[in-house]
């Protein structure tokens, strides 16, 4: 998909909501060097709302994307519903330093929003992806079994260590205490 297909041309466009919608996938995210993804297929819907002086543009996704596993690095597919709010102004020159506000110069009559939808998209997606058989233990993994292998074995003597503490540091913690008193 083209970047250019985000283009929005409001110019021509009544007073009131208009809304555009897209199919998202890997080679969106490719005119932006993003190459996390193992595959991705997202609906995205952007509603122009056009007023007098302003514009509102709402963007919404829903979709799924193909990723690994941060634990195991199992691919997975990952649901994704996003959202993100934008304000149109006109002023006298292009400035999108505001996340939320965008300012088009005097006598612009389009509006690529490829970036709002990339950022929106890439923003959506959690910090740790975790594939969901870790969480309920469905998995079978042969990373899994090693990091359960490799695990504690017995807490008791961990419990243990955590009891016999270092006298130097039981003496600091009372210096501490005392302070706050």
């Amino acid at each position: 998909m083209e970047l250019k297909d985000f283009n929005i041309s409001f110019v021509g466009l009544k007073q009131g909501k208009h809304q555009f919608l897209y199919e998202v996938d890997n080679t969106f995210f490719e005119n932006f060097g993003f190459e996390d993804f193992n595959s991705s297929q997202l609906n995205v819907e952007a509603t122009l709302d056009k007023k007098s002086t302003i514009m509102e543009l709402h963007l919404e996704a829903s979709g799924s994307i193909n990723v690994n596993c941060d634990v195991t690095n199992e691919p997975f597919d990952l649901d994704i519903e996003t959202e993100m709010d934008v304000i149109i102004k006109f002023g006298p020159e292009y400035n999108d330093d505001n996340e939320e506000l965008l300012i088009l110069p005097h006598g612009a009559y389009e509006l690529n929003i490829s970036q709002f939808v990339y950022e929106m998209l890439v923003l959506g997606i959690p910090l740790k992806r975790v594939h969901p058989g870790v969480e309920d233990g469905s998995l079978d993994s042969d990373l899994l079994d090693k990091l359960e292998e490799l695990q504690p074995k017995d807490l008791d003597i961990i419990e243990d260590n955590k009891e016999s503490t270092d006298p130097r540091w039981d003496a600091l913690k009372k210096i501490q205490t005392d302070n706050n008193k």
